[in-house]
């Protein structure tokens, strides 16, 4: 009896070791660095509510315009929403620094040193047309991503030596040159998975308004070009019952309505033309949700924590011009901004000045740095400012002070005449060359123009001459950016809970000069790249600390743009015809959680009918009322002529 068991026992081990999953080594999940929250099998994230309720239509909201439907390349202007449509082969939560889990893959696999990654494909996953996702399509998506995509992914993905088929449903990506930590990550939740049949003979890098095939939730039912675009739930979506789809996707329909100028899409709102609103205008929040759906609570408004780092948010300064190349001319510069008195008289003092581009996180360097920080800056000593060893980062201030923004603007004319920039009939000029001190601030939003003229004359007391375009057409705006044909320019350096290989695209020096790159202050530094490397191969979170705050460093030091400010919130507002789960993701708003509730709307339909019946009548009685005043008028002048 004892053989007998041992010999069963024999079998199911070898049962056991045969399985696919433990033979290969694929794990249903991967983090950057250390292990995973979610078990293999888990139900949902923490944050979904698996039960909410699906149907419904949702409205929206776009300022802007668009005239393609391919949002990863280069030309036109593509409507944000497509990105429902494709799929990728992992899926980030939200509620973690940095770990995926299985979405079009089942299972990822990757050796000790992550000099490569495979997957394994979900046998269910399959596209719009029912068409299975297969190996092919995604080498077929790496290789016309890279080759006919837009420019950064080619940079982006520039330490992938290639993508190969080792089976129908199973794919290997090979990494080239020094170890990339994250780029096993990058590949699972950053590359969309294209239909190689469907693109076979079509010209990927043309814009195109024919939808084309995904493998994602939603179909694209309705566009009106550079107006509006309606997408539709794909009844037969192969991913509604994956756990990382759990309680997710509930609208049935999806309305995006565009609007050429915040001021009209304000107003639309209130009318109920659509149904949530993300402000980012802090005059707005402060004094445009005063209107009676407010004070009636039919429009719910409410501020929603999150627990990310802020981002940098900045003037920032297009260092391929020759006026900004002098790292000590822009420091003169940041002490034009007088954010103390902006919040005050501009914001209602909603926001904080921002002091680094990791702000709100442990990855700011508002610390001196730590003994593990010095070892690495003590190797740039000389190729980096001084200050970077022993100061903290602080932008003026003129908080506190009697004529604070006077003593701001003679530290900055100081600076300026110790580089060579003297005042001559009161303009700022190069005594050397000649040259006139004078530069183009590009904005995308009339919003800003209130925040920009209040700089522009303080740059006026500098003798610096500083004229103000306000570009609203979006394809001209973009193309300016793409090319780097503009002076200075609002930018957002976003939100970065691990940092990695987007730092490349900000501040490498190979995307210095690629068009279309986000390097828009144009940085080209060896020291720079050499720390994004480092930090992209930190073996730890420790490391990629250590190595971030180094660069948050240099970066503020060496004065490539001039901080604003921030917020720790969210700032919505929304007709209140939704519900949505009782926890939200620490790093996200996760709107796609929430779910329509129709005994919720049916009182706000009610209210609006009402309120449309009413301006009915008023109107019907206010033209009854014209029309007797204008025969009353007539039976006067009649009966006076008799």
């Amino acid at each position: 009896m004892f053989a007998f068991l041992k010999f069963i026992s024999f079998l199911i081990f070898l049962n056991y070791l045969s399985s696919p999953d433990l033979l290969k080594g694929y794990e249903h999940g991967i983090a950057m660095h250390g292990t995973v929250k979610y078990k293999k099998g888990f139900e949902s994230f923490d944050y979904a509510y698996p039960k909410a309720p699906k149907g419904g239509k949702v409205k929206l909201s776009s300022i802007g315009t668009f005239d393609n439907l391919n949002p990863y390349i280069l030309k036109g202007v593509a409507a944000w929403q497509t990105a429902y449509l494709f799929e990728t082969l992992m899926k980030s939560s939200s509620d973690e620094a940095f770990s995926q889990y299985g979405l079009l893959a089942s299972g990822i696999r990757v050796p000790t040193d992550r000099s490569w990654v495979s997957f394994k494909i979900n046998p269910k996953a399959k596209f719009s047309d029912q068409s299975s996702v297969l190996a092919e399509d995604v080498v077929f998506s790496f290789n016309i991503m890279t080759t006919k995509g837009h420019p950064a992914w080619k940079n982006y993905y520039s330490q992938v030596d290639r993508a190969e088929k080792l089976g129908d449903r199973e794919v290997k990506f090979f990494f080239k040159g020094e170890i990339n930590r994250e780029l096993p990550l990058i590949i699972g939740y950053q590359l969309p998975i294209f239909s190689k049949k469907y693109w076979e003979g079509k010209d990927f890098s043309k814009t195109t308004l024919t939808p084309p095939i995904g493998s994602g939730p939603y179909l694209v039912s309705d566009i009106n070009p550079g107006r509006s675009i309606t997408l539709r739930k794909d009844p037969n979506y192969w991913g509604k019952d994956l756990n990382v789809n759990k309680g997710k996707f509930n609208f049935e329909e999806i309305h995006t309505d565009f609007f050429r100028d915040e001021t009209v899409a304000m107003e639309a709102f209130k009318s109920g033309s659509y149904d949530f609103k993300l402000e980012n205008s802090s005059k707005n929040w402060a004094t445009s949700y005063k209107f009676n759906a407010v004070k009636n609570q039919k429009v719910i408004v409410e501020e929603i924590p999150y627990e990310r780092p802020s981002g940098m948010q900045g003037f920032a300064f297009n260092t391929r011009k020759s006026i900004f190349k002098n790292r000590d001319v822009r420091k003169a510069l940041t002490y034009a901004f007088d954010f103390e008195w902006s919040n005050k008289n501009l914001f209602y003092g909603a926001y904080t000045r921002t002091k680094s581009f990791f702000d709100n996180s442990e990855l700011s360097s508002q610390s001196l740095p730590n003994s593990r920080e010095l070892n690495i800056l003590k190797k740039y000593k000389g190729k980096i400012p001084n200050e970077v060893f022993t100061e903290i980062y602080k932008p003026p201030t003129t908080f506190g002070e009697e004529n604070s923004l006077r003593n701001n603007l003679r530290i900055a004319r100081r600076i300026l005449k110790k580089e060579g920039w003297i005042i001559k009939d009161d303009k700022l000029v190069n005594k050397t060359s000649g040259e006139i001190f004078k530069f183009e601030i590009l904005l995308r939003s009339p919003l800003f123009e209130r925040i920009v003229l209040p700089l522009k004359r303080n740059f006026k007391k500098l003798g610096i001459d500083v004229s103000i375009r306000t570009v609203q057409d979006d394809s001209q705006y973009q193309k300016r950016l793409e090319e780097f044909d503009f002076d200075m320019i609002v930018s957002n350096f976003g939100s970065v809970i691990s940092p990695g290989n987007e730092q490349k695209n900000w501040w490498g020096s190979e995307a210095a000069n690629q068009v279309g790159s986000m390097n828009v202050v144009g940085v080209q530094d060896q020291v720079i790249d050499e720390i994004i490397d480092k930090l992209i191969s930190a073996k730890n979170r420790e490391e990629l600390v250590d190595y971030t705050r180094v660069l948050d460093r240099i970066l503020l030091f060496n004065y490539y743009l001039i901080p604003q400010f921030h917020i720790g919130h969210y700032r919505v507002a929304y007709w209140d015809k939704f519900s949505r789960p009782k926890l939200s993701p620490k790093y996200d708003l996760g709107f796609d959680f929430w779910w329509y509730d129709s005994e919720k709307s049916k009182n706000i339909k009610n209210t609006i009918d009402k309120k449309e019946e009413n301006n009915n009548n008023f109107n019907f009685f206010y033209y009854l009322l014209i029309i007797f005043i204008i025969l009353l008028i007539f039976y006067k002048k009649k009966k006076k002529n008799a």
